[in-house]
C-alpha cells in the first residue's frame, strides 16, 4: 500500500519506470535553465546516461468502504501508439501490480479516466479472440465529457481501441467536474493538458490526498508552473490549472501523488516566494 487517506487504502499500479524523451523536447519554454532547474528540484527525474527524462506510468487503485476504484489505466497490452516504448507491448507489470494489491479484474466497481491519453487508457481494454472487451466486467468507466467530445470526433488509435469498445459495451458513463464518487472521492477540473481533463481529490476522515493526472509531469513544475508541457492542448489554460492545483494544495497541506512524478511520487506542496517546492513524504 502507497498510503491511508482515512478510511482509504491508496496502492500504486505501476507498469513502466524509465527514460521517456529529452527534456527540451517536452518543456519547450523552459530555456537554458532546464537541467539545472529538473537536478535541483526533481533530482533523479533526469536520466545522466540518456539525457531523457524519466517517467513512470502508473495508475493508483483506491479502496474506499464502498468502492474499488482504478484511477487511469496506463498504456497497456497490444496496443497502437506512436512511442516506440509503448507499441505492442505484452507485459504483465500491471496485472501483477493489481494482484499484489489484493484485487482481481471483476474486482473493480470504477474506473476513472482523468483524460484520454493513451498512457491513461490502455488497459481500458484488452484483445480477446481480436476483439477489444473491457479488462474490468463488472466496472463503470468514468470519461471526462468534454475530452470524449473531443476525442470522438477525431478519434486516435487510444480511443477507438481503448475508449470506444467500453462505451459500446455500455459501461462508461460521461462525467463533469465536481462529479463525486461516492462519499471519498471527487473530480476537480484541471483543464489544459486536455479539454475535459480532471485530477481526483481523495477524502476521508478529515485527510485529504490529490491525485494530479497530467496537471503537472515532473516535481519542478512546482518551482515553474509556467513552463509548458509540449503535449498540452491548451498550454496557457494548462498553466492556469497548474497554478490553480498548487496553491489550493499548499493551503490545504494535502497529500500530493503525482502521475508522473519521480517514485515514490508522493508528497506535499509548499509555498515558496512566488512559487513552489516540492516536499517528497
Amino acid at each position: 500500500m502507497l498510503c491511508r487517506v482515512g478510511e482509504v487504502e491508496v496502492w500504486r499500479i505501476l507498469e513502466i519506470n524509465g527514460p521517456f524523451v529529452e527534456p527540451e523536447k517536452l518543456y519547450p519554454t523552459a530555456g537554458p535553465e532546464l537541467h539545472q532547474v529538473l537536478r535541483e528540484h526533481a533530482p533523479g527525474q533526469l536520466c545522466e546516461h540518456s539525457g531523457k527524462l524519466i517517467l513512470p506510468i502508473q495508475g493508483f487503485l483506491l479502496k474506499t468502504p464502498d468502492h474499488v476504484i482504478l484511477v487511469d489505466a496506463c498504456v497497456g497490452n497490444h496496443k497502437t501508439a506512436t512511442h516506440a516504448d509503448w507499441h505492442q507491448r505484452s507485459d504483465g507489470r500491471f496485472m501483477a501490480a493489481l494482484t499484489a494489491a489484493g484485487v482481481a479484474p471483476e474486482d473493480v466497481d470504477y474506473v476513472l479516466c482523468t483524460h484520454l491519453h493513451p498512457d491513461h487508457v490502455g488497459w481500458n481494454t484488452q484483445l480477446q479472440d481480436g476483439r477489444w472487451v473491457p479488462t474490468f466486467p463488472n466496472a463503470k468507466y468514468l470519461i471526462p465529457a468534454d475530452d470524449n467530445a473531443a476525442y470522438s470526433a477525431n478519434p486516435t488509435d487510444a480511443y477507438t481501441e481503448s475508449v470506444l469498445p467500453v462505451i459500446e459495451a455500455g459501461q462508461a458513463e460521461m462525467v463533469q467536474p465536481g462529479h463525486c464518487l461516492g462519499d471519498h472521492v471527487r473530480l476537480l477540473p484541471t483543464p489544459g493538458h486536455s479539454p475535459g481533463h480532471v485530477s481526483v481529490l481523495v477524502h476521508s476522515g478529515g485527510a485529504e490526498a490529490l491525485i494530479t493526472g497530467d496537471a503537472l509531469h515532473s516535481t519542478a513544475q512546482c518551482h515553474r508552473p509556467d513552463w509548458h508541457f509540449t503535449f498540452d492542448a491548451d498550454p496557457e489554460l494548462a498553466v492556469e490549472s497548474r497554478v490553480a492545483l498548487l496553491e489550493d494544495s499548499s493551503e490545504t497541506g494535502r497529500r500530493v501523488l503525482g502521475s508522473h512524478f519521480t517514485l515514490p511520487s508522493i508528497g506535499r506542496v509548499r509555498a515558496a516566494g512566488d512559487a513552489f517546492r516540492w516536499e517528497p513524504d
